[in-house]
């Protein structure tokens, strides 16, 4: 009998195979990568929107005390992290401390609270301008406690996130909200 020529010819197309198949599994790990990065940024943005969502919602809850003044001690009439309220409305405490003021307190401490957990050094700021066509013959200090408010509020919430596609140089995420409270 006569040797045979393709003798090894089977070990070498194994090898290629294997090749290929690894360069296909490196492309793979690759796409996980990008997608858990794509879905962690969503999660962000949308914790983001949540959270705006949320105050927005206290606010309006708290309607007749919509522009929250002691809280914002601001001239700019807006309020950020750097001047958090302080909760002196709690679950349990005295109904008299549960002014519109002490809610308003509370529902800060709490917001700031969240946005602290859910994004990464995150900072929040709250400014509202009053409709100056709707409080044009009412005193500014009475209009600011009458509700509904009719002027427009505006959330800001910055977070810091890694981009797509770069190393490890977090940039500045913002989201902005305008709404009438």
């Amino acid at each position: 009998m006569r040797p045979s020529s393709t003798k090894g010819f089977t070990l070498l197309e194994v090898l290629i195979a294997i090749v290929i198949f690894s360069f296909g599994m490196l492309a793979m790990a690759g796409v996980l990568v990008l997608s858990v990065r794509v879905n962690q940024s969503a999660y962000l943005r949308t914790q983001a929107a949540f959270l705006a969502q949320s105050i927005a919602d206290r606010m309006r809850a708290n309607s007749s005390w919509a522009l929250w003044t002691n809280l914002y001690n601001s001239p700019s009439g807006g309020w950020s992290a750097a001047q958090p309220g302080t909760a002196t409305c709690q679950p349990g405490a005295n109904p008299a401390s549960c002014a519109f003021g002490a809610i308003a307190a509370r529902d800060i401490a709490v917001w700031t609270a969240q946005i602290a957990r859910f994004l990464p050094n995150a900072t929040e700021s709250i400014v509202c301008a009053a409709n100056a066509s709707a409080s044009a013959n009412v005193p500014s200090a009475t209009y600011q406690m009458l509700p509904p408010f009719s002027g427009l509020c505006t959330v800001t919430i910055n977070w810091s996130e890694t981009p797509l596609g770069q190393g490890g140089n977090p940039t500045l995420q913002t989201f902005a909200w305008t709404f009438q409270p």
